[in-house]
């Protein structure tokens, strides 16, 4: 690294508020990991902020100093761009506060917040708005691509909740944008992930959401066509208070399995209820109508909790890599190629998930957000996931072949949330032609020379 690139870096420290940590330092080794450990890179330091005018500086110094720019909201990128080799990373974990207004049903949450705060925070009042399944992830990395939570088919996206963000703009500025003020921004901010500057706050309308009817059961493969199918025609009539998801997966090495089944490849319906617990106990009693379900767990809890089941193993991951594509429906032939690379599975961790969308999700206008695939019910995440790293090769192979196998299945679209690193060229399949023209008008105004662009970049 050239020595003029830190020209400036004295005069950053003296104003920094937070921690900067550089190589050499002893925080750097644990400061610079990511949550996905394929991804190991080496930034030339992390600003570890803990406010506004830390982020603000920070990028500052990136923009004059020509340094790449990486943001770190909770570092659960899986393509990897919480961070980068030489560059900047703008560190928002000590940026996590959250403050619930229960009376308006609105909260506060700045950038670095993870989902399991956030959670807790609003069901402390009984509230709560869609955002993700897994606690552990970053709020803000996931609203900026969507969000796909538990309580979309009710209540719609993570962004369709989204009622303003304040942004750190490329040129330093700090702005705020909603739908009347820096409208442009705020469309492109739901959808076009981040592309358009560092969001270091975020406000949210909420919901009221009690305790949760939940259903986990498990069937063979060999039930795979009756219910999948059924699944499709299930959900297509569902009320929107039903969300059914599917998971191709190991069945787990638990008391609660039969002999004969642990570690096989099965597939795990999980659904859940938002409302009334007895209509709940009645609408997931017909989901177990079809086949012969096994392994069976129906119980009643509150949405943070559920928001904690996340992996199929009790061990979380540390390496991971996904593919997806989005289905207007399941073919035959999508049944058979989905069971096929189901039956290859060869990771407890990994899985292949089947979400359904459609309810709120899909009453919302394509032009709305940048999220312009609402017309396609279907989610497939081809969610590979281990730990030893000796099985990057084998892991990574079964994602890529899966994804080869169902592309021809695949409608146009894909969740940016779930790409991977190298799929650069699947930017132009996410947003569609009108989608992407004006993404790229907001990114000429808001951040022309592309600072932003470790991400599924928007090029001005």
């Amino acid at each position: 690294m050239r020595s003029s690139n830190f020209d400036g870096i004295d005069v950053l420290r003296k104003s920094f508020r937070g921690q900067l940590i550089s190589p050499g330092d002893d925080a750097y080794d644990q400061a610079r990991r990511v949550w996905n450990g394929t991804i190991d890179k080496r930034p030339a330091f992390i600003a570890r902020c803990v406010d506004n005018d830390d982020v603000t500086a920070a990028v500052s110094f990136a923009r004059t100093s020509g340094l790449p720019l990486a943001v770190r909201a909770g570092g659960h990128s899986v393509a990897g761009f919480s961070t980068c080799d030489g560059g900047v990373v703008v560190d928002l974990t000590r940026m996590s506060a959250v403050d619930v207004d229960g009376g308006r049903k609105r909260a506060r949450v700045e950038g670095g917040a993870l989902l399991g705060a956030f959670d807790v925070a609003t069901q402390a009042h009984l509230l709560a708005t869609p955002a993700g399944v897994v606690s552990h992830t970053g709020l803000a990395g996931l609203v900026l691509g969507g969000g796909i939570g538990w309580l979309s088919r009710m209540y719609g996206l993570s962004i369709d909740n989204l009622l303003s963000a304040q942004v750190v703009t490329a040129d330093g500025r700090t702005v705020v944008a909603d739908a009347e003020t820096n409208a442009d921004l705020f469309w492109a901010l739901r959808g076009g992930g981040g592309n358009f500057g560092v969001v270091t706050e975020f406000e949210f309308g909420l919901h009221r959401v009690g305790p949760l009817r939940f259903l986990t059961a498990y069937h063979s493969l060999d039930d795979g066509h009756e219910i999948l199918r059924a699944w499709t025609r299930h959900m297509a009539e569902a009320p929107d208070e039903l969300t059914w998801v599917c998971y191709l997966r190991l069945c787990p090495a638990v008391p609660e399995m039969p002999q004969h089944m642990r570690g096989k490849p099965a597939i795990c319906i999980a659904a859940c209820w938002v409302g009334d617990l007895h209509e709940g106990e009645r609408q997931l009693s017909s989901v177990l109508s079809y086949g012969e379900p096994f392994a069976i767990t129906k119980i009643n809890l509150s949405y943070k909790a559920l928001q904690a089941y996340s992996f199929p193993s009790p061990a979380l991951p540390s390496r991971a890599y996904f593919k997806n594509g989005y289905f207007d429906e399941l073919s035959d032939s999508a049944v058979d190629a989905i069971l096929e690379r189901a039956g290859q599975l060869s990771s407890p961790m990994s899985q292949l998930e089947l979400i359904y969308l459609g309810g709120a999700v899909s009453r919302v206008p394509a032009d709305a957000t940048a999220f312009c695939h609402r017309e396609a019910p279907i989610v497939a995440n081809i969610a590979a996931a281990w730990t030893d790293p000796a099985d990057d090769a084998r892991q990574i192979a079964w994602a890529r072949e899966s994804h080869a196998a169902l592309k021809a299945e695949f409608t146009s679209g894909g969740y940016v949330n779930f790409l991977s690193d190298d799929e650069p060229d699947r930017t132009a399949d996410v947003y569609d032609a009108t989608t992407r023209r004006r993404l790229q008008e907001v990114k000429r105004r808001w951040d022309p020379e592309n600072l932003f662009h470790l991400n599924q970049n928007i090029t001005p």
